[in-house]
């Protein structure tokens, strides 16, 4: 059989997730494993119809397709994005349909699912038969167990393609709204006084909807805030994965485009910032994509910690549950406030004018407390991810963030709580004892919050 590769690497055949796909291309001999560097060809993919019929053409001629990709700020690299986008725009999705497929990924598992979960919601609107996500570590391939589990995933697609099993979609399609919003007046009632608004958006002319929201959501403020379109940007290029950035935090595009003096001059000065893009399949654009993908420069330390941030999205958002949480994700990673979502599915001008009032109202009000929401899981679990990493592994590569996070006191490993660990190191030992077991069972049971009470009385 013929499996064709989509590899969504900018570093091509150099990337660690296509070493996993070469891998199987030794234990299956007998199949044929075609990578096809996408992300790195993507400009001349753009460019060039005849190079992009091309791949089509192997797509049509393959029995199965096999997206394979790292992660890149918890999704698919922006130059992978764009190749699926191009899918849509030109009108090849009968070349995926009834194809048999799987999704191979490598990362330090943070919020990985989102990235598989939106690659099987394309391949479920494509209609092709997704058979299995395979998220492995980055350094999986060097592990003898782990190579043992990457050769079962490769059986299983194989296996599913030759005895034609049945597949199950996950993800039922997007309902888009044909709704026409048409703005009320402004309040101009919002006064700004010394906080910065700053609204980031990549709306085109023809994104009616989206365009009406900014400037509605715009005139809310007594005086003018400040609106940047990522399309007047010069951005040479997404993210390419160099990590040359890992030491000092300077981009290898620095001084060849707007990108980083904006996210310095404007993003990190700005107190409120407002995301607003129009959902392009099951995301917002690839210029988005390439916009989270490049704050990548920042390195794995949070850099918008305590801003108020909300998002203007046109497009069916309530039914995109996996958008919504790449949003949380990014907010809980980034200790930031989310102040709320106004979307044009409402399909009620006069509700989302109220909306984007409000959307406006909690930002200046929050910014002028420093309210942030407590973390979640969402925000825990991407502190502990990063800090075991830039600790460990990642360290020799990004000094920059082992700097920030040892400055900052953010390496506040348990072990280190010295009177807690040898309180719990005594208790550990008096379990063993019935009656001294007893005693703390029953403190537990009645006292555990008594230092809360006490909190409470002082109140």
């Amino acid at each position: 059989m013929k499996i064709i590769v989509l590899n969504g690497s900018p570093k091509g055949d150099t990337s660690v997730t296509i070493h996993s796909v070469k891998y199987l291309q030794k234990k299956f001999p007998s199949h044929e494993f075609e990578i096809l560097n996408i992300a790195k060809r993507i400009k001349g993919i753009e460019r060039r119809p005849a190079t992009f019929d091309g791949i089509i053409a192997d797509i049509t001629a393959a029995d199965g397709v096999l997206w394979a990709f790292p992660l890149y700020l918890l999704l698919v690299p922006a130059r992978l994005k764009r190749f699926i986008e191009l899918i849509y725009e030109r009108g090849a999705q009968a070349a995926f349909a009834g194809k048999y497929t799987a999704a191979i990924s490598t990362s330090i598992h943070f919020c990985d699912h989102i990235a598989h979960r939106y690659i099987q919601g394309i391949c479920d609107d494509l209609d092709m038969k997704f058979t299995a996500s395979f998220s492995a570590d980055m350094m999986d391939l060097i592990d003898e167990c782990e190579r043992e589990r990457l050769t079962q995933f490769g059986s299983f697609f194989l296996e599913a393609i030759q005895h034609q099993h049945p597949s199950l979609k996950r993800f039922q399609p997007l309902e888009w709204q044909d709704f026409d919003y048409q703005p009320g007046e402004g309040l101009h009632s919002i006064e700004v006084g010394d906080k910065k608004v700053l609204v980031i958006t990549d709306a085109h002319p023809e994104d009616n909807n989206l365009r009406r929201m900014v400037d509605r959501f715009r005139t809310s403020f007594v005086s003018d805030i400040e609106v940047a379109n990522l399309n007047d940007l010069k951005i040479v290029s997404s993210c390419i994965g160099c990590l040359q950035c890992g030491y000092d935090n300077e981009c290898a595009f620095s001084g060849r485009d707007d990108y980083n003096a904006f996210y310095r001059d404007k993003v990190l000065k700005a107190d409120v910032l407002i995301f607003a893009g129009r959902m392009t399949d099951r995301h917002l654009s690839a210029l988005w994509k390439t916009y989270f993908d490049r704050s990548f420069f920042m390195g794995h330390f949070p850099s918008l910690i305590g801003k108020q941030l909300g998002f203007i999205i046109s497009g069916p958002l309530s039914s995109n549950g996996n958008l919504r949480e790449f949003f949380e994700s990014y907010a809980g990673w980034q200790h930031v406030n989310i102040i709320g979502f106004v979307t044009d599915e409402l399909e009620n001008s006069q509700e989302i004018d109220l909306q984007l009032q409000e959307l406006a109202r909690r930002g200046i009000e929050f910014a002028r407390s420093g309210y942030v929401q407590p973390a979640t899981f969402l925000g825990v679990g991407a502190h502990k991810v990063f800090r075991d990493d830039v600790w460990g592994r990642l360290r020799t590569v990004f000094q920059a963030d082992h700097r920030a996070y040892k400055e900052s006191g953010w390496y506040d490993f348990p072990m280190w709580d010295v009177p807690t660990h040898l309180m719990a190191a005594m208790g550990s030992v008096g379990m063993n004892i019935p009656v001294i077991r007893e005693q703390i069972q029953e403190m537990l049971q009645h006292g555990v919050s008594f230092r809360h009470r006490k909190i409470v009385e002082k109140a």
